[in-house]
């Protein structure tokens, strides 16, 4: 179990300093706490010597001065301990952030959101109370051991022996407690990840779930996993609980017997009555930090199972990383060319038979446009995504002015196209905040907004560009937080342009207009349009027509309908729903008006 910690090890190191004072703090503190027995033996044998006052005085100040020095040193010990936790849980929290943003993104496709958000928050607080609390307490009581020990050897070797005799159990007590305590926490912090994804998920599909009115079936859902949650917590802590009694019950035998032949050993002499009370403050300084090393170890054994969770995170393979030497892209002003070389890639988890990608080649010469058209599930996103590298293909290359993008920085290849995926993110910022994500005020931010028509729906906001954004632009419609995906592709003025079904929230008219007034920002760029109308391939030099992962038709779209194959097919299909969707919205009303009104989905 401590191997799972490890890890932990160069947080600690990067401050040795701060950890070193607060330990020499632990071991001041305990150090006068050991003279407090000497000066209250001192003070009960000067009562029967010739001047009990003025010993008792003395004993009594030297008493106050060490028990000020060691409070003084204690609130040094918590405050540097405790306050160097946050430190490391900060710089581990940090490393931990980066990591989820280099990791690919079929790695999310598998992780709950829920999940990864426990381990960030849940699983870094238990790691941090073992950064501070657990060592602090466990130097607290080795260092005691150590010191107060030899003070009660120098006292009583017979009632020292004595004393610590019960202690002998505590290792078997430790393994046996310890192994329930580390297996209880582990279930526990692995449903938490399952609780806060069920919670999630919920939050986030608050509209379905009032939608459908089942509002009452996810709060029993919930509930079932609360109660499991709390049985799961209530396991701990029965073996928990048992825990500290345990180490105090064999305290509190020792103190028994030290009682006992104490006791005897002042009456027959062999000990003062001073030497004994002082025996017995150095049994109680020593027993109740070892009630304290039992929260200590429960601390430790949490956080071993929430390090082992985060472990598995960090030891997750960024196989999505910049290579070591990237190479790069030939000097262009303009648009660049795209070839596909016998491309393959299947899903992580898909069926073995079923590849999303399956042997695409084509070429997308500088400056021209492509469009991708196909059914749901055809293997039309894919395609595009392998181009940014949010996966790599399985086979096949995939070459921009004839350098593999693999070949590239992460950095290089991403600023040369503007993405616009098929689901639209939007930060909890302003509007302007969106569209320039993290860059400097563009020259091209009106003209962005304008060519995406962005700007038909800044009428209606308060603040324009500045208006402050909901979670996921909730307090904008579909269609508008589609036109502000396009202008933040478009601000960054890249060579290449990939709109993934990007305008589907709008109806075919708005899409035609909003096309042809991207037009004129789209040219002199590469563009791959990936979408299932009419309007979005007219244009396009070339159209492929994907079909399970494959490439089953290719040519101009009057070349293509005179196949009367697939793609016409398709065309007919599409022509059929908008006329349904027109008759619709004339009983309901458009579902987007091209002055970008909101619209109640949205």
């Amino acid at each position: 179990m401590i191997r799972e910690l490890v890890p932990l090890r160069p947080y600690l190191e990067r401050y040795t300093g701060r950890y070193l004072a607060g330990f020499l703090a632990v071991v001041g503190s305990n150090l006068l706490n050991a003279l407090q027995p000497i000066f209250l033996q001192r003070g009960i044998d000067g009562l029967s010597g010739a001047d009990p006052r003025s010993a008792v005085t003395r004993a009594a100040v030297l008493l106050v001065v060490a028990a000020a020095g060691a409070g003084a040193l204690r609130y040094a010990m918590r405050r540097t301990l405790n306050g160097v936790s946050r430190v490391v849980e900060r710089d581990l929290r940090n490393d931990l952030y980066a990591k989820l943003l280099r990791l690919p993104t079929a790695y999310f496709d598998r992780m709950p959101i829920g999940d990864l958000m426990a381990r960030a928050t849940n699983d870094l607080l238990s790691v941090r109370m073992v950064a501070g609390p657990a060592i602090m307490y466990l130097g607290d009581t080795l260092t005691r051991a150590v010191v107060l020990i030899p003070s009660m050897w120098i006292l009583s070797p017979t009632l020292t022996l004595l004393a610590l005799v019960p202690l002998l159990a505590l290792p078997l007590l430790e393994a046996r407690l310890g192994r329930l305590i580390h297996e209880r926490s582990a279930a526990i912090q692995t449903h938490f990840g399952a609780l806060t994804d069920y919670v999630h998920q919920n939050v986030s599909g608050v509209r379905i779930v009032r939608a459908y009115s089942q509002e009452t079936r996810e709060m029993e859902g919930f509930a079932r996993l609360n109660r499991e949650y709390v049985r799961l917590n209530l396991s701990l802590a029965r073996a928990q609980a048992a825990l500290s009694p345990a180490l105090a019950l064999l305290g509190g035998l020792g103190g028994a017997v030290v009682l006992y032949v104490g006791g005897r050993l002042v009456l027959s002499g062999a000990i003062s009555a001073g030497a004994f009370v002082a025996f017995f403050v150095y049994l109680a300084l020593l027993v109740w930090p070892l009630i304290f090393l039992g929260w200590a170890l429960n601390l430790s054994l949490r956080a071993t199972a929430a390090m082992e969770r985060l472990n598995r995170v960090f030891a997750e393979p960024e196989s999505l990383a910049s290579p070591a030497a990237p190479e790069r892209l030939p000097e262009s002003a303009g648009a660049r060319s795209i070839d596909y070389v016998d491309v393959w890639f299947r899903h992580p988890g898909a069926p073995e038979r079923r590849p999303a990608v399956a042997g695409v080649s084509f070429s997308v010469p500088a400056g021209s446009t492509v469009a991708i058209v196909g059914g749901t599930g055809a293997g039309k996103t894919s395609l595009v995504e392998l181009l940014a590298r949010l996966y790599d293909p399985d086979r096949g290359q995939i070459l921009i002015d004839g350098v593999d993008v693999r070949r590239l920085s992460l950095r290089e290849l991403r600023s040369a196209i503007g993405f616009v995926p098929q689901e639209t993110f939007l930060f909890s910022d302003t509007l302007r905040g969106n569209v320039l994500l993290g860059t400097e005020e563009s020259a091209r931010l009106d003209e962005a907004v304008a060519a995406s028509r962005l700007s038909d729906a800044l009428p209606d906001l308060p603040k324009g560009l500045d208006t402050m954004l909901g979670e996921r632009g909730v307090n904008l419609s579909g269609g508008q937080r589609q036109r502000t995906a396009i202008a933040r592709a478009l601000v960054r003025d890249p060579a290449i342009v990939v709109l993934d079904d990007a305008l589907s929230a709008v109806d075919a008219e708005t899409e035609a207009r909003i096309l042809e007034e991207l037009r004129d920002s789209l040219s002199g760029r590469t563009v791959l349009v990936v979408s299932h109308r009419a309007a979005a391939v007219r244009d396009a030099d070339l159209i492929l027509v994907m079909d399970q992962g494959e490439v089953v038709e290719r040519g101009s779209y009057e070349e293509l309908l005179a196949r009367n194959g697939r793609f016409a097919e398709l065309i007919r299909r599409q022509l059929i729903e908008e006329e349904l969707e027109s008759a619709t919205a004339t009983d309901a009303g458009s579902p987007e008006s091209e002055s970008g009104a909101r619209r109640p989905d949205g």
